[in-house]
């Protein structure tokens, strides 16, 4: 497996969508797939999808961001507070065998402010082939706007809101 290189910049969704993403593929021998992803993962997906691979049929995404809020930012600032006496070390020991590196990877680049720009709305109204995206109604991470300008820019693009949900449809 590839480490995962740190720091991430501000275009590590695009450079994990048009790099590591089409080698992960090709690796594993998929000539056809329905992505799924879940929150940078999704956004890294609709960037892949929105490249015109052929290799995807669909997508189905979960509280994918398309742009930076200002809720996301805050949140993620709230969370890095309590990152070592709020449990969420442990938590993710349980799946990373470096759970800070892990935790600091995703949150320090969220938290820069060069990555306040960050937006991929341009990207998916290139998307061809049809996109489900679910977004929990009390995500902490992202609003319902994000879902709902996906179906505004994708042309085969659904959104779904998911009641008594959070960041983890």
């Amino acid at each position: 497996s590839q480490a995962a290189v740190l720091p991430r910049t501000p275009g590590f969704m695009h450079h994990e969508a048009a790099i590591v993403l089409p080698q992960l593929l090709q690796a594993a021998g998929i000539a056809r797939a329905i992505l799924v992803g879940h929150s940078d993962g999704g956004s890294i997906a609709l960037l892949h999808a929105a490249s015109g691979s052929p290799v995807v049929q669909a997508s189905i995404v979960m509280a994918p961001h398309l742009f930076v809020e200002e809720l996301t930012v805050a949140s993620i600032r709230a969370i890095s507070d309590r990152f070592e006496t709020g449990g969420l070390k442990e938590r993710l020991a349980r799946y990373h065998a470096d759970p800070q590196a892990t935790f600091r990877g995703w949150a320090d680049i969220w938290l820069d402010p060069a990555f306040a720009r960050w937006n991929i709305e341009a990207d998916v109204a290139r998307i061809a082939t049809p996109v489900l995206a679910l977004q929990g109604w009390q995500d902490e991470y992202g609003t319902m706007i994000q879902v709902q300008r996906l179906a505004e820019r994708a042309a085969h693009a659904r959104w779904v809101g998911i009641d008594n949900c959070g960041h983890s449809p």
